[in-house]
C-alpha cells in the first residue's frame, strides 16, 4: 500500500515538474513578446533588448511567476481533500 502512494507521489511530481516547466516557459515569452510590443508601440527611446530584459527581470520577481508554483500545491490539496472525503465522510 505506502509503495503505491510513494510510486503515485513521484509520478505526479515528475509529472507537475513538466507541466510547471513548459507553463513557465510559456509564460515568459508571452510576457517577452507583450514587452517586446510595449517597446514598438509606445517607449522607442533607448535599448530595446535592454528595456525587455528589465521588464523579464521585474517579472521573475513578481506575484505572476509565484502563482505559478501552484502547479505543485494544487494537486496534492485535491487528491488529500478526495481522499478525507472518501475516507471519513
Amino acid at each position: 500500500m505506502i509503495f503505491a502512494v510513494l510510486r503515485l507521489s513521484i509520478i505526479a511530481f515528475i509529472l507537475m515538474l513538466i507541466v510547471y516547466f513548459f507553463l513557465s516557459a510559456w509564460s515568459r515569452s508571452v510576457r517577452r513578446g507583450k514587452l517586446a510590443e510595449e517597446w514598438d508601440e509606445e517607449v522607442q527611446t533607448g535599448d530595446r533588448d535592454l528595456f525587455i530584459e528589465q521588464g523579464l527581470a521585474e517579472y521573475d520577481t513578481s506575484l505572476r511567476r509565484k502563482l505559478i508554483l501552484g502547479v505543485f500545491v494544487v494537486p496534492y490539496l485535491v487528491i488529500g481533500v478526495l481522499v478525507y472525503v472518501v475516507n471519513f465522510l
